[in-house]
């Protein structure tokens, strides 16, 4: 019996070792995100590109995975009712940590952390810009040193707003206690290299240029990750770094390639590298800027004390501006089989999908045209409409992108046949995505009338997602301009049903309601929704482990990737 532990233990032992001698074995990781990072704070940025670049670093009690299924990450289990994790009333939910948890300076995390990343994030001088996660939440308690529970001043069908998926993690109270309200944006050296408990470590970063890490030796898992660093390169455009990949094999991966599709189907032809796809939520669309964008305003231009915007307040302009586009035209060209045709912000899962505003598949110029000819928008001797001395003259901005700028050439060229003058300007995308608050040129200013790019939300529930139209997530100098709301669209009735989907815990009402809310913003025309974005991307053949992700961070498994033996 004794000789049998012993060859047990040895082997156990022999086991283990080899396992942590898998770590950092495969060298170095390449990935190049054509749009740069500009902050590795997800709090203090709505860009995709910065939520993914610390998705590396800094983690979430639980994830979503490449199935949209939640899955747990930093606790053993997700909280429900029927494990008591949720209470009865649905008011609150209990997290346990996992055993042993360390942050990569080597301290313990704790449910103090946990507690102080709500407070941070809820901080009413903060402006952080996913508060929509924390909507509802009266408390966060510590019970134990490992034990939070998070109440409710309502009963919430859907308690996995905070502290779930790559756009709401785990901070660490040391690191950033002195970074809270205003002082957040402040604190450079903690948003440019967070302590976390993720595979990976802050090395370098240089922001709107590269980011390099090393091995997290503190990471729970002796195994992982493989690879013993990451260079995540930003700059260029989409098609250079599809070419970086799938032509020259430079890197091994890379990020949202709003590509032509034949042109990625010739560069992939190579044998290289492969393209990977997945739908989730994505919707590339235009937002309507119901606020005044004159720089004339000066610290008032863009928000509501400025007042409101001299010709897109007409719904009757919005609402040509959207029968004019022909959204199958802007697949085909644009996107292929990575795109449909969507009227919907809210276009998935197939539960939360209105048919309600389907008539917008159909372009219509003669009744763009009927639109405000009625509303008195008469057509000048220059060929553009005006009434009142107001001349519908519109500044279309966007992210510097092949694909984006044919789409504007187009929308463009269709706003001209209804009597509309249309100036296009692209922005660099780490610009444009990120958090410099010192800039005028991100979208959150939107110091534009119309503004494009795609966005999304983690999981399969949108009402977090939904909430980000409400008038408190309105950007502005108040809230670092950190909100989610980019029209600036402001309806009691709107926020009066978000705050109704909290508390409604039947599926089927939930999605009677999500639809809505989405039918709300389009019949308002505050968004106009343009394509079903498919996400995509290509990674090199001698890479394993990806699980392409449209629900959560594309880089949500890192910690899995390895070099193919």
């Amino acid at each position: 019996m004794k000789k049998t532990l012993l060859v047990a233990a040895l082997a156990a032992s022999f086991y283990h070792g080899n396992v942590a001698a898998e770590r950092g074995t495969d060298g170095q990781l390449k990935i190049l995100y054509w749009q740069a990072v500009s902050i590795l704070n997800p709090f203090l940025s709505s860009g995709t590109k910065d939520v993914e670049a610390a998705s590396l670093v800094i983690e979430p009690l639980a994830k979503y995975d490449e199935k949209g299924n939640m899955v747990a990450n930093l606790v053993d289990e997700i909280p429900t009712v029927e494990n008591g994790g949720v209470s009865e009333d649905l008011k609150s939910i209990t997290w346990k940590l996992s055993d042993g948890l360390l942050w990569s300076d080597g301290t313990k995390v704790t449910s103090a952390d946990v507690a102080f990343t709500a407070a941070y994030c809820m901080h009413p001088e903060g402006g952080c810009a996913h508060v929509s996660n924390f909507t509802d939440v009266e408390s966060v308690d510590e019970i134990d040193e490992s034990t939070v529970k998070v109440t409710f001043s309502v009963a919430k069908p859907f308690p996995y707003g905070p502290f779930v998926g790559s756009q709401s993690p785990i901070i660490q109270k040391a690191q950033f206690e002195s970074c809270m309200g205003a002082k957040a944006p402040e604190c450079t050296e903690e948003n440019f290299g967070p302590v976390g408990t993720g595979p990976f470590v802050v090395t370098e970063f240089k922001a709107n240029d590269v980011v390099a890490y090393s091995v997290n030796e503190n990471y729970r898992d002796a195994a992982k990750p493989a690879f013993s660093s990451v260079v995540l390169k930003g700059g260029g455009d989409a098609a250079s770094a599809a070419r970086s990949v799938l032509e020259t094999a430079e890197f091994d991966y890379a990020w949202n390639l709003q590509v032509e599709p034949e042109i990625l189907t010739m560069m992939a032809a190579g044998g290289k590298g492969k393209v990977v796809s997945a739908y989730g939520t994505s919707v590339e669309r235009l937002m309507v800027n119901m606020t005044n964008p004159d720089p004339a305003l000066g610290d008032k231009r863009g928000t509501l004390e400025g007042g409101m915007h001299p010709f897109l307040t007409d719904i009757a302009v919005r609402k040509a501006l959207s029968l004019a586009i022909d959204r199958q035209t802007l697949v085909d060209v644009g996107y292929g089989s990575a795109g449909q045709v969507t009227c919907n912000v809210l276009p998935a899962p197939e539960i939360y999908a209105s048919t309600a505003n389907d008539a917008c598949k159909v372009q219509d110029i003669d009744a763009a045209n009927k639109l405000l000819d009625e509303a008195g928008w008469a057509v000048g001797g220059d060929g553009v409409r005006a009434k009142d001395g107001v001349r519908l003259s519109i500044l279309y901005q966007t992210s510097t992108n092949s694909v984006r700028q044919a789409t504007q050439a187009l929308i463009k060229q269709w706003w001209a046949e209804i009597g509309v003058e249309t100036e296009l300007r692209n922005i660099d995308g780490g610009v444009f995505f990120g958090g410099d608050q010192s800039s005028p040129d991100t979208f959150q200013k939107f110091f534009a009338d119309i503004e494009m790019y795609t966005n999304n939300f983690d999981g399969t529930d949108p009402e977090k997602y939904m909430a980000r139209w409400i008038c408190d997530d309105i950007p502005s100098p108040a809230n670092q301009w950190l909100g989610s709301n980019m029209p600036r669209y402001c309806n009691p009735e709107y926020d009066a049903l978000v705050a109704k989907m909290g508390t409604t815990a039947k599926l089927e009402d939930r999605a009677a309601l999500a639809k809505q809310l989405n039918d709300m913003l389009m019949q308002d025309v505050a968004i106009i929704p343009l394509i079903h974005r498919g996400g995509v991307s290509a990674h090199a053949m001698t890479l394993e482990g990806v699980l392409m992700n449209d629900w959560d961070s594309e880089l949500w498994n890192i910690a899995d990737w390895k070099r193919a033996k």
